[in-house]
């Protein structure tokens, strides 16, 4: 014989008894997870200070990507208590063992006073721009926007920088910078896929705003039109979130990499050499940074340049845009990324190496005596 929600609701009620609003948030304050299980527009009206806005769909894989150990104790809350009963059941089957409903939801949760927060959440256009990526567990409405309001600084307009900022522009970063002080040549075509036959002679940075305004309006794209070295590094990096490298020189590359360091802020390397590439993740502050890989500049000469040793347009597109998935998976805060190590890659053989970067105690950038 079938019995009715409310008949199931009481009957959950007398096995995982609900927890008041006055008791979540003192075992909040105690290290327990509150987990905001309502859709997006409700969350939109507001949410608690400590909550995680994760919704019910995907909760059981979106706690997985966040960390949350089966024995943590989980406090989920929806509009009254009655969803949230239904999902601590549901949780507990799947092995949670300390799960419970808070009593009234929200509206008691606004009732009794305690903190909230009213977030600025996607509108219409930009859910269905990225319906794909919100599908995702490990992107939804909360990767969504920290990437509508990241601010990245791509580091060359060329090969490298080319993919990289189309996919982050297609992905919602919502401000871009790329520096570069080159103007467009027919030669960077097969390669440098931001820029059109069209744009041969234009500067680099006019060339991708107009390619990246065309591909995603909603975002806003800053080109600054410079050189990058020691003088200028640490004010073109200053204010953004992520660096991404895309240079072709050493002198950018130390540049921006000290800056980072000093400014405490990540950096996501990669760099071409004919049919290899390199990517990497250096992390806010370093340790380690792109000097603890290599202390120095090679000798002048010693290293080809893309017009000397060649280069297969598609190499520095692999790269570029690893180096995009990189910056994305550290932006929405994903736990697994090349955070201290370096993947190396040779497509003429397809091999694929990921190596740890141990941080140099030397180090004239991160080390103890920097």
């Amino acid at each position: 014989m079938s019995i009715s929600v409310t008949q199931r609701l009481a009957a959950l009620r007398e096995s995982i008894p609900p927890v008041s609003v006055a008791e979540a948030a003192r075992r909040v304050e105690a290290g327990a997870w509150l987990i905001d299980i309502r859709e997006a527009d409700e969350i939109a009206q507001g949410t608690p200070t400590a909550a995680r806005a994760l919704g019910r769909g995907f909760l059981e894989m979106r706690l997985e990507s966040e960390g949350v150990a089966a024995d943590d104790t989980l406090l989920l809350l929806c509009a009254s208590g009655s969803r949230s009963l239904l999902a601590a059941e549901q949780l507990r089957g799947l092995g949670y063992t300390d799960v419970h409903s808070v009593d009234g939801g929200f509206d008691a949760w606004k009732d009794a006073g305690l903190a909230f927060v009213t977030p600025t959440l996607l509108d219409g256009a930009d859910r269905a721009r990225y319906a794909r990526q919100l599908t995702l567990p490990e992107v939804g409405e909360a990767g969504q926007t920290k990437l509508r309001d990241a601010r990245v600084l791509i580091v060359g307009a060329g090969g490298l920088g080319s993919p990289a900022a189309l996919y982050l522009a297609a992905a919602g970063v919502g401000h871009l910078a790329i520096v570069d002080h080159d103007v467009v040549d027919r030669s960077n075509l097969h390669r440098q896929i931001l820029h059109r036959d069209a744009s041969v002679g234009q500067p680099k940075v006019r060339s991708a705003l107009a390619t990246l305004t065309a591909l995603n309006p909603s975002i806003e794209v800053e080109p600054i039109q410079a050189r990058v070295g020691s003088d200028n590094a640490a004010e073109l990096v200053a204010g953004h979130d992520l660096v991404v490298d895309g240079s072709d020189n050493f002198a950018a590359r130390y540049a921006i990499n000290d800056a980072c360091v000093a400014a405490r802020i990540a950096l996501v390397y990669g760099a071409v050499e004919r049919f290899a590439g390199q990517v990497g993740v250096f992390p806010a502050g370093g340790r380690p940074c792109y000097r603890c890989l290599f202390a120095s500049a090679p000798p002048a000469g010693s290293a080809p340049t893309c017009a000397e040793a060649g280069v297969l347009g598609v190499v520095p597109g692999l790269v570029g845009t690893l180096q995009a998935l990189e910056a994305i998976k550290q932006i929405i805060g994903m736990p697994q990324t090349l955070s201290a190590r370096v993947l190396t890659l040779d497509v003429r053989s397809q091999r694929w190496r990921s190596l740890e970067v141990p941080a140099d105690p030397c180090c004239a950038s991160c080390g103890e005596r920097a």
